[in-house]
């Protein structure tokens, strides 16, 4: 301790204040953030939906006939907006259609559009089709939740040509065709808002989904990118990060603080709109508390692209695909 005393004493006076003047910039940044983070999550509101139209506005909700998608549509409808409802399978969008209408009947009534098509085709009929559903309504919201994991954990060179194909086309180009028809409406009505359904798995690079990981970066930089674009046309654009909730494409059925249900996350995302400032990229968000607590931790100490992350990534998801092989021998065996 002495021989250290004397090491401190031998430094310049004016170093040593600098030094001390850095730390305290570096603390009282981290004290900043913490104190951000904790606002955002735990007491603020995000930015309230009528900003972006007033009862009756149109919302375009893709991948709305299950999960997360068909509760971002009941909870618009919830809230006074009209619904273009775009999914693959038209017969669950018209009893989705069906159910809403004669639920909000008698409350001024809720008008739906449904459009059927495959986005794995990647077919410019279905975008012109969409184009014309849209072009005369007064469009305020774009949820792009649509998208496509792998059907388990898959190292990348025993993922099927097929599989990759589809992500890749779902969750990018899809999601940026959709954006191209629907965006131009909201620059000239000058408001809007554009979420895009973010993951864990694009936030962190995750080994055994490394395509999906991929589409989900890419749209992660997209999105704040076209942030900063739009921002002047009084467009908000968003990213919401999630962790798991009990959607078919996550596979996972119970609920519990870290994985929550579909009505409970979208009921966060709507609520806690473009409270991320304390979140390493901009315009992102992580609405349900426990993710947001995660998200924290990781970035304020491993970081989420550090080596220890992806191989605590690069382990869980050998464990679950561990698991998922030995079921699917189980039912075989059953059959």
């Amino acid at each position: 301790m002495e021989e250290a005393m004397k090491f401190v004493d031998a430094i310049p006076q004016p170093v040593q204040l600098a030094c001390a003047a850095v730390g305290a910039l570096y603390l009282g940044f981290k004290a900043l953030n913490a104190f951000r983070f904790f606002l955002s999550v735990f007491i603020l509101s995000g930015t309230n939906l009528r900003k972006y139209g007033k009862k009756g506005t149109w919302a375009v909700v893709t991948g709305a006939s299950d999960g997360l998608g068909k509760e971002f549509a009941t909870q618009l409808a919830a809230k006074g907006f009209n619904l273009v409802l775009v999914s693959r399978t038209k017969a669950k969008l018209d009893t989705l259609a069906a159910e809403l209408e004669q639920k909000y009947l008698g409350s001024g009534g809720l008008q739906t559009k449904a459009l059927a098509m495959d986005f794995s085709s990647d077919d410019d009929a279905d975008y012109e089709r969409l184009r014309d559903l849209v072009s005369d309504l007064d469009v305020g919201i774009l949820i792009n939740n649509v998208g496509q994991s792998h059907s388990i954990p898959v190292p990348f060179l025993q993922t099927k040509t097929e599989e990759l194909q589809n992500i890749v086309t779902i969750n990018c180009l899809g999601t940026l065709k959709t954006t191209a028809v629907v965006a131009p409406i909201m620059q000239k009505r000058k408001k809007g808002l554009i979420l895009t359904m973010g993951s864990f798995g694009g936030w962190s690079p995750t080994p055994y989904l490394a395509t999906y990981s991929g589409s989900k970066a890419f749209l992660q930089h997209w999105s704040s990118a076209l942030a900063q674009e739009l921002k002047g046309d009084g467009i908000d654009v968003q990213l919401v990060l999630s962790y798991l909730v009990t959607t078919a494409m996550s596979k996972v059925r119970r609920t519990s603080a870290m994985i929550p249900n579909p009505k409970g996350f979208v009921k966060a995302a709507l609520g806690k709109i473009g409270t991320g400032s304390w979140m390493t990229v901009a315009h992102t968000y992580t609405p349900w508390w426990t993710h947001a607590i995660m998200a924290w931790a990781v970035e304020n100490t491993v970081g989420a692209g550090s080596a220890i992350s992806i191989a605590v990534n690069h382990k869980m998801h050998i464990d679950i695909r561990n698991r998922a092989l030995k079921k699917a021998a189980r039912d075989a065996k059953k059959q």
